[in-house]
């Protein structure tokens, strides 16, 4: 068993076609037949059942497919780490969401340059979820996001909560006031733009979901408990709430009355200026078309984005010391309240 047999049976199980699998490695198919022919003599085991089309994995190869997947995955990643460990980049490879974008970001990276002027940055909008494969490719060498992540390969802190704002189109009967409850919002169509959810919730709500094109209604038998939490002595069918913002407004027992995603935060914003619902950004965004869009506080404590950095464990690039003080000296000439962290290499 090596390492091209093993290539060979995930781009076969992957495409399940072995001409698709030849275009996709460079082989031929008579070479990926063989190479397949190979492994499955070695192990023992037929793999793939060459008998169907498209073809079919047997019950072993699925249970092959899904554990060596992980292992050449990590194999993969430890190469590029390897060879990154041997030459680093004097380039600084920066991942961020949007959102971050709009807030201390460019301030943070004047700072860095200020220190280190000769330094190379590149930025990558990517979000939170791609950018812990970045990590591991080499694509980045450091993330902002705003969600945790467990993944072994990774290390990251909290830099701090961002307050979310709502914002509401300029006509919104709501508009003129400052400061806004969830339970006031729960009537109008809530605008969902993450494309990364919550990896797990410890708030459930009772949800009833009929989806039409793009949009999702959530409603229940009577409005108000749509709204409010049930009784003790209700027994709903209960869901997990992973979306970030559904779950803040689930924390309060309360699911608004319909709901439509889209692809990111900038047409979420558009859909809002068109008067066609409302949304909650993060406090950084109040200055994106105020021309249609008003911004007010929420009075929720806990109604908060929280701002991730997360890079590899086993390799930190030289100059990320650089730029987590470069952010701190920003927080601290805004009188942004942090406590202080580091990455650690661990071997």
């Amino acid at each position: 068993m090596d390492l091209k047999q093993l290539n060979a049976f995930i781009a076969i199980a992957d495409l399940r076609s072995f001409s698709a699998a030849a275009t996709k490695t460079g082989l031929s198919q008579p070479t990926l037949s063989r190479l397949l022919k190979q492994l499955e003599t070695d192990m023992g085991v037929e793999l793939v059942d060459r008998y169907h089309r498209p073809l079919h994995l047997t019950e072993a190869g699925v249970f092959f497919y899904d554990k060596i997947s992980a292992i050449l995955t990590e194999i993969d990643t430890v190469t590029s780490m390897t060879q990154r460990l041997s030459a680093p980049s004097t380039a600084l490879n920066i991942g961020f969401v949007p959102s971050v974008l709009y807030g201390l970001l460019p301030e943070v990276i004047a700072k860095l340059k200020q220190s280190n002027p000769d330094i190379e940055v590149n930025l990558k909008d990517i979000s939170s979820y791609q950018q812990i494969e970045a990590l591991k490719t080499g694509e980045i060498d450091i993330g902002f996001g705003r969600f945790a992540h467990q993944d072994p390969w990774i290390q990251q802190i909290l830099l701090r909560h961002e307050r979310y704002m709502v914002a509401l189109p300029k006509a919104h009967a709501l508009a003129h006031i400052d400061e806004q409850r969830l339970i006031d919002l729960a009537n109008n169509r809530l605008i969902l733009y993450h494309q990364t959810h919550l990896p797990i919730s410890t708030t459930t709500q009772p949800i009833n979901t009929s989806i039409s094109n793009s949009t999702n209604h959530i409603s229940a038998n009577d409005k108000s408990s749509s709204r409010h939490k049930q009784s003790s002595n209700e027994q709903p069918s209960l869901e997990p709430v992973t979306e970030p913002l559904l779950h803040l407004f689930a924390q309060y027992g309360i699911s608004p009355f319909m709901t439509t995603t889209v692809s990111d935060l900038q047409v979420a914003l558009g859909l809002v200026a068109a008067g066609e619902g409302i949304t909650l950004v993060p406090a950084s965004l109040k200055t994106v078309r105020t021309e249609q869009i008003v911004y007010r506080r929420l009075l929720h404590e806990n109604a908060t984005s929280p701002i991730y950095l997360h890079t590899l464990k086993d390799f930190v690039h030289p100059k990320i010391p650089d730029l987590l003080s470069a952010i701190y000296q920003v927080y601290e000439r805004r009188g942004i309240t942090y406590r202080k962290q580091s990455f650690t290499l661990q071997r």
